[in-house]
């Protein structure tokens, strides 16, 4: 096991996405706002929902790390931070998974 972690990949994010667009695809999605960054995100998670049914372990992972890199780059966008989300889940992880779902208000 590798000793890179979410915290590294937000870290380089950060650092592709105040570089050149012409030299960084993160700054470029950055660039091009929220709804691209969505639209991305998307994607990739489809992609990775067809893995889980019909890929290989390789494909999952590697689908799998694209939807977290995209991930990252649409918190990123919006100014929300790995550790704010990290909170949220720990705060989730408080109770079983169907308590802490039956506790959230409907919209």
């Amino acid at each position: 096991m590798t000793g890179f972690t979410l915290e590294d990949l937000e870290r380089i994010v950060g650092t592709r996405a105040s570089a050149a667009a012409t030299d960084s695809y993160t700054r470029a999605l950055v660039d091009a706002g929220p709804a691209r960054c969505a639209k991305k995100l998307g994607e990739e998670g489809v992609e990775a929902a067809l893995a889980t049914v019909a890929g290989t372990k390789v494909e999952l992972a590697s689908e799998a790390a694209d939807v977290l890199y995209h991930l990252l780059v649409a918190l990123k966008v919006r100014g929300v931070t790995l550790a704010e989300v990290m909170r949220v889940l720990e705060q989730r992880t408080g109770q079983s998974g169907l308590a802490e779902k039956a506790s959230r208000k409907e919209p």
